[in-house]
């Protein structure tokens, strides 16, 4: 895995230089300094960095990609984008997408009532909401709101049922009737993971019968001239354009049937999300087989081509595709605490006057070990190991002997290791992959990776220093939770490898990437961990700037979140701590107020230096 697959999943958005990763953007600061510069204000625990010019880079990414289509192909519709609240409706990550995305006009869409007031608040005058999702009354009733106060708002119905309400809630008031759009159950289905989004099995959407019955619905109450949009969906993280093409096709049939039956008013597509971010490190298991300019240029194609078979006006195209705004835009990065073969270090050895012959064997062999013997020498000690165990079982060696052992046969195999680091041996590799180091992080993978632990979502993964070196450990990551799920075991078939470093000497941080879209939103507080610390980065030419730091919530707040009474639980520790008999007065100030201080913090470990 060449430079951690740097160059098939960042984009360009980051390099390698002075063996560390930068920015590859205005002044270039490594994610190291920045980090540094944080933990330097006793910052311990897991952090998210956050960086709005990722989010307006793939904004401007997006609507470039879609506009050259468009003058490309003839095409005589526009194109519009909303930002899907479901996948981050962090303050910091709303206000990066809503301020970046101004100049396009960029909109949100929503998918609950409190969402659906998150967007009417935050949307930029001009810019569109849609609403999908199932809705009742009350939140069909904030559409009609949503419109009056000005809003370009399209409300899509899931159901019949929804749009019987629409008809009733207009009938009852005189608010302005919201645009409304339709959810279509397309027979086409997706790929990947989320594929069930799509197909005549889906959660959502009308089936042909149905579309018939809105239509006459509609008619019936005077609203046909509100019917706007037609809207499809066939699953987030499509890997493959194929079954889009496919479904296009579908869609802009219906589209062009429902001009036919009277919807005069109808003029856009809306194609829903689904388009792919690249995950993976690895070149060969990419997540998707095509480009977003391909992806533009498709649908662009063959929605023109439908049209104007059909001699139909060319529609206006919507996408809500919210991964691949803001999945780059963060990065979760956490000091590694532990590793766990540090029990091999040569300083815990501990020989004797005389020692077992095979145990001074194992010790020439480590003198003497070098480029040229190292495989037989490999052989030899790891033989030698064999017969210790089977001497340490028969009771002819005790344990100081089985640990010196253990200790001399493991550096042996780093040492060999390292000195055919330029031109391993399958044997060496397979060994790699059984040596594996356990690095314990400083995080939480349920709270901060939450798709991984669920999905099997893999994310970019690699250290932010050491660069220039080459890492040979095959590296399994375990979190601080006391749960076995919390592990990112090692896969032979997607390696990863870090550095050996003595954490006693200095800090050693691994950066998460791609985390932006959905982990902080579906992440859960199991073993009641918190969301990390996260801050906001503005590069410029000149310097970076370190802005809206939002702190992690303290112990007590996360007890309180869940309906503890913060208060009840402060005084009842203090009351405790005060009747304790058994130190002074002075102590018991002091003591309570370590406790004071221990509860105020996030709950991370603090026992990096």
């Amino acid at each position: 895995m060449k430079n951690f697959g740097l160059d098939i999943w960042s984009n360009k958005n980051f390099i390698i230089e002075d063996g560390e990763i930068k920015l590859n953007y205005k002044c270039m600061p490594s994610l190291l300094e920045i980090t540094n510069e944080i933990r330097s204000k006793d910052v311990k625990g897991p952090i998210i960095l956050r960086f709005p010019h990722l989010v307006k880079r793939q904004i401007k990414t997006l609507y470039s990609n879609f506009s050259k289509a468009i003058v490309d192909n003839g095409y005589r519709g526009k194109f519009h984008a909303v930002f899907p609240l479901k996948v981050n409706q962090f303050p910091a990550a709303v206000e990066a997408i809503t301020s970046q995305g101004k100049k396009y006009n960029y909109g949100l869409e929503a998918g609950s009532k409190a969402e659906l007031i998150l967007a009417m608040s935050k949307t930029p005058s001009g810019a569109n909401i849609t609403v999908n999702g199932f809705k009742d009354k009350e939140m069909l009733t904030l559409g009609f709101i949503a419109a009056q106060s000005g809003h370009n708002i399209t409300v899509t119905i899931e159901g019949l049922n929804e749009l019987e309400t629409i008809i009733q809630v207009a009938s009852e008031c005189s608010l302005n009737v919201p645009n409304i759009g339709i959810r279509v159950r397309l027979h086409s289905a997706g790929s990947g993971i989320w594929a069930k989004s799509g197909g005549m099995d889906a959660k959502f959407g009308l089936t042909s019968t149905e579309i018939i019955e809105a239509i006459k619905l509609l008619k019936d109450a005077n609203l046909l001239n509100k019917l706007k949009m037609i809207h499809f969906h066939i699953g987030s993280q499509m890997s493959d354009i194929a079954p889009l093409k496919k479904a296009l096709r579908e869609a802009g049939n219906i589209y062009v049937q429902l001009k036919m039956m009277g919807a005069e008013a109808l003029s856009s597509i809306n194609i829903g999300g689904g388009l792919a971010v690249e995950y993976d490190q690895h070149i060969l298991s990419n997540e998707r087989n095509y480009s977003i300019n391909e992806f533009s240029s498709s649908v662009v194609f063959l929605l023109g081509e439908i049209m104007n078979a059909k001699k139909v006006e060319h529609p206006d195209i919507f996408t809500e595709s919210g991964r691949f705004i803001v999945a780059s835009h963060a990065i979760l990065i956490t000091p590694v605490l532990e590793l766990f073969s540090q029990d091999y270090q040569e300083k815990l050895l501990n020989f004797k006057e005389k020692n077992p012959p095979l145990i001074e064997e194992l010790i020439e062999l480590t003198k003497l070990l070098n480029n040229a013997n190292c495989i037989e020498y490999l052989h030899d000690a790891l033989d030698h190991m064999e017969s210790l165990f089977t001497l340490f079982d028969l009771g002819y060696i005790d344990l100081q002997d089985r640990s010196n052992s253990e200790i001399l046969v493991h550096n042996i195999i780093k040492k060999a290791l390292y000195l055919k680091s330029a031109n391993p041996t399958n044997e060496l590799e397979e060994l790699q992959s059984k040596l594996q180091e356990r690095y314990l992080i400083n995080a939480s993978i349920f709270q901060s990776l939450p798709d991984y632990w669920g999905l099997g979502q893999h994310f970019p993964v690699m250290p932010i220093h050491h660069l220039n070196t080459t890492p040979l450990r095959a590296a399994s990551l375990w979190d601080i939770t006391c749960d076995s799920d919390g592990e990112i075991a090692f896969n032979p078939e997607k390696p990863l490898y870090l550095h050996d470093v003595n954490l006693d000497e200095e800090d050693y941080f691994l950066a998460f990437f791609n985390v932006g879209a959905y982990q902080e939103t579906l992440g859960m507080n199991h073993n009641l961990f918190t969301h990390p610390n996260e801050y906001t980065i503005n590069v410029t030419d000149a310097k970076y700037e370190i802005i809206n730091e939002i702190e992690s919530k303290s112990i007590l707040d996360i007890l309180d979140s869940i309906g503890y009474n913060k208060d009840e639980i402060l005084n009842k520790l203090k009351t405790d701590l005060l009747k304790s008999e058994f130190i002074t007065e002075k102590e018991k100030n002091a003591t309570l107020a370590q406790l004071e201080t221990f509860i105020q913090q996030n709950g991370y470990l603090r026992t990096t230096n």
